[in-house]
């Protein structure tokens, strides 16, 4: 099972974002969203769903708990 920081990493790259412009769209730090994305730091309800929003995906699918993207 993926984890929700290998998830946002695939993500950003599939859409061509850098760590840099991902915290900028977020509202976080750069060094934020490398610990995201290095499971180093656990996150919010409300930036989990704004992130799935963003990248138009399920929670299920962002934290590993499905393959599908959208259900």
């Amino acid at each position: 099972m993926k984890t929700l920081g290998t998830r946002l990493k695939e993500l950003r790259k599939e859409q061509g974002l850098s760590q840099t412009e991902l915290a900028d769209i977020l509202s976080l730090s750069l060094r934020q969203v490398q610990r995201y994305e290095k499971d180093e730091s656990d996150m919010s309800l409300t930036t989990a769903i704004y992130i799935a929003n963003y990248f138009n995906v399920s929670l299920d699918y962002l934290t590993g708990r499905s393959n599908e993207r959208l259900k």
